[in-house]
């Protein structure tokens, strides 16, 4: 019977091989370690958070770490697919708006739509669509700029999709004008130059 404390590899214990290239486990540091509660003793791996307790004890016993509580927490707010979500505690009055795909303790909530939200005083509809209306010279929208002043209510799906659609025209109008006075002046220039030298 091994003494509590004691440390050996993986593959001492018959967990994975001596060799690095087969398994990785055979090289993993394991040590003997009693069960706070119960005294059970088992073979653990030393990591963080390092596990106190058996799978028996240790089952209900730890709170879900959510939201700020977990040690991976990066202020709640994430960037997926150029789009800004925000972080939405279970309690907040705007929870409803989440995406299905989150878990039970909270989710997030695309930023632009929350702005919105909040800017309305209400939740939402799922068919409401925030349309991002400022739009560079390229057509393209830039979905991180999330203030209020960018941002547009649409009713439907169809009235979002004009929106883009002459966000578009219009982005493409004003770089086609643009490079026409660039090109203009760069002429304009020239004809100056050819009549100061007398051609």
């Amino acid at each position: 019977m091994p003494q509590l404390g004691e440390i050996k590899r993986g593959w001492e214990l018959g967990r994975g091989s001596k060799d690095w290239r087969v398994s990785t486990y055979g090289l993993a540091k394991y040590i003997w370690h009693a069960c706070e509660k119960c005294g059970k003793e088992r073979w653990v791996r030393p990591r963080k958070p390092f596990r106190r307790f058996c799978q028996r004890c240790g089952s209900g016993q730890v709170a879900p770490r959510v939201g700020s509580k977990n040690p991976v927490w990066k202020g709640g707010r994430v960037k997926m697919h150029d789009y800004i979500s925000v972080y939405v505690s279970s309690d907040d009055f705007f929870y409803p708006m989440i995406s299905t795909n989150f878990s039970k303790y909270g989710g997030y909530v695309l930023e632009h739509r929350l702005v919105m939200a909040k800017h309305l005083g209400r939740c939402l509809q799922s068919w409401e669509k925030v349309h991002h209306k400022g739009v560079r010279y390229s057509g393209v929208e830039n979905k991180s700029d999330n203030l209020i002043d960018n941002l547009e209510l649409s009713a439907t799906i169809g009235e979002h999709s004009r929106n883009h659609s002459k966000g578009y025209r219009d982005g493409y109008e004003k770089g086609f004008m643009d490079g026409r006075s660039v090109k203009i002046r760069q002429l304009e220039a020239r004809i100056k130059e050819l009549e100061a030298n007398g051609e």
